[in-house]
């Protein structure tokens, strides 16, 4: 049972962050989705320049409670 609840909660976070939608969970953080700006960048196997083109990329913000949980002194 535990197993299904977190494989439908993952699956309803992918679904937002496909449709481009900011996803929280409370006590977790924040899924959010940003734009990474196409660049310039280097072949390291042949030191040849080549471009980077832009995509989406997933970024997390640990919730505040998180945090100061890992934060912890005992």
């Amino acid at each position: 049972e535990a197993e299904k609840a977190v494989n439908a909660a993952i699956e309803a976070v992918v679904e937002a962050l496909a449709k481009g939608e900011r996803t929280a969970i409370p006590g977790l953080g924040v899924f959010n989705i940003r734009e990474r700006k196409a660049r310039k960048g280097r072949n390291p196997r042949t030191g040849k320049e080549i471009k980077i083109p832009a995509r989406k990329v997933i970024s997390f913000t640990a919730a505040k409670s998180l945090k100061e949980a890992l934060n912890a002194k005992k």
